[in-house]
């Protein structure tokens, strides 16, 4: 079995990965922990905890960094919904978060299991590069990390030069690039145009019957209706559940390859920019393995195999 360890700001395209991961015949996902993004730690704990009651898993949520390690907050609320489950307001899940903090469990997990943890973040890096300010060593104890985050040469999804996660906490997605760790950045890009789903793609999900297809696609009709009015979406863009395509099965990737990546963290013009050096100018070591480009209609079959899982 494959070792993930899940990094979230649990909101509604989160939920989808979550289901994913549970749903993956050769994965075991040790812990989901939780950081500030899409919502409070506390809102995307109970998110978190909701979809593994519907995924009846057992795994273990870890409450972490209740704030960028700089900035304030920046809910995404606007996009997400007040519970970022897109105004839902599910029952709370009977189980509760765990006492340990999650930048303790994410160092000692990454340590008990030297070189066989997937780590795949979902939300801003904040936990993350907390965690490698304490324990640096663990860079090169995990086996691969795959980043939701960032837009390799392209426009951004909350201002025009950013994605998200890493406009959150620049100085968090700064300290993770540069760590040594194996990363691997899916940019925002990689879920939209022919990779969101389209209204008939929707339902045929739905008509999967079955609960976490349900919960899937109504937890995420407000980021639906959000990414059509504010973005010109083509359909349902699901960025967090494509990385974790990627983490699942890297045959998903078409085009990929290493180069320097770096984050902008004075501008406020450009702030939480990931800057790829693709020509090379630079002349720097590279950093990260940028995703171009996927399969989409594998990235689709990978959604909808997870989805029709009982």
């Amino acid at each position: 079995m494959r070792k993930f360890l899940i990094d979230t700001d649990t909101a509604s395209d989160d939920a989808v990965a979550i289901i994913m991961a549970h749903r993956w015949a050769d994965v075991h996902v040790e812990a989901v922990t939780i950081v500030s993004g899409n919502v409070s730690v506390e809102q995307g704990a109970k998110n978190a905890l909701y979809t593994l009651e519907v995924c009846k898993a057992a795994t273990p949520v870890y409450i972490g960094c209740a704030k960028p390690i700089l900035r304030e907050c920046s809910y995404a609320h606007w996009f997400h919904g007040d519970d970022g489950m897109g105004n839902k307001f599910y029952a709370e899940a009977k189980g509760k978060p765990q006492k340990t903090h999650a930048v303790d469990i994410i160092i000692d997990i990454i340590k008990t299991y030297p070189g066989e943890i997937t780590l795949v973040t979902l939300g801003p890096l904040t936990n993350i590069a907390t965690a490698l300010l304490r324990a640096p060593e663990i860079a090169s104890l995990v086996q691969r990390c795959v980043i939701m985050g960032g837009a390799a040469n392209t426009v951004g999804n909350v201002t025009p030069a950013a994605e998200y996660n890493i406009w959150v906490d620049p100085e968090a997605a700064k300290i993770v690039f540069h760590s040594g760790m194996p990363c691997e950045m899916v940019g925002w890009e990689l879920s939209r145009h022919n990779a969101a789903l389209t209204s008939r793609e929707i339902e045929q999900v739905i008509n999967f019957g079955t609960e976490t297809a349900r919960l899937a696609m109504e937890c995420n009709i407000k980021a639906l209706d959000a990414g059509r009015t504010i973005q010109s979406a083509s359909g349902l863009m699901l960025p967090d559940p494509v990385a974790m395509a990627v983490a699942l099965e890297p045959d998903v990737v078409i085009r990929q390859g290493k180069y320097f990546v770096d984050v902008e963290i004075t501008s406020q013009l450009t702030r939480g920019t990931t800057v790829v050096d693709e020509l090379g100018v630079l002349r720097k070591t590279p950093n990260m393995n940028v995703i171009w480009s996927i399969d989409v209609a594998r990235w689709k079959e990978i959604l909808y195999r997870c989805l029709r899982s009982q």
